[in-house]
């Protein structure tokens, strides 16, 4: 027999991605976000959720850009680091013994460590509540070698992903 389940998040697992930003003023921040996924494959789009109280949340508004990381178990530590401290705070990246590129398309922050990093820039936004929805173009893929197939196809099916 089945029960009525909490409405709050029905759809799990929800991915554990990094994302970077940067404001109008050249600062960076990365946060992490439960709301992500694709959202149309012609041309390619993903969504990220953003609750409008957070510090990075003007930072898209003022860009209009930002990077999803895929983050894998190994990378729990920073996982964590970009999760529970507020940019509000200090810069997350200082003491994370991390490498850090620019965007080749967009103008955020790639974080080098992390096997798969999709640069996207906004086209789009909706109020869904308690989050902004960010519908982001997706405008670069940088993929460890060993992921892209002959192809130059993604294949994350060899990650551990949190």
């Amino acid at each position: 027999m089945k029960k009525e389940a909490n409405k709050k998040n029905a759809l799990n697992p929800m991915p554990k991605v990094i994302v970077t930003v940067r404001d109008k003023d050249g600062n960076d921040n990365a946060l992490v976000v439960g709301y992500c996924g694709n959202c149309s494959y012609a041309p390619p789009m993903v969504m990220i959720g953003i609750v409008p109280s957070r510090y990075s949340y003007h930072m898209i508004k003022e860009n209009k850009v930002f990077v999803v990381h895929l983050v894998t178990k190994d990378q729990t530590e920073l996982y964590n680091a970009c999760g529970k401290k507020s940019g509000r705070d200090g810069d997350k990246f200082a003491g994370l013994n991390i490498k850090l590129s620019e965007g080749k398309k967009v103008n955020a922050k790639v974080i080098e460590d992390c096997p798969v990093a999709i640069e996207c820039s906004v086209v789009n936004s909706i109020m869904t509540g308690s989050h902004e929805m960010f519908i982001g173009k997706v405008e670069y893929v940088h993929a460890n070698e060993e992921l892209i197939d002959e192809n130059g196809n993604l294949d994350t099916s060899s990650l551990d992903l949190m």
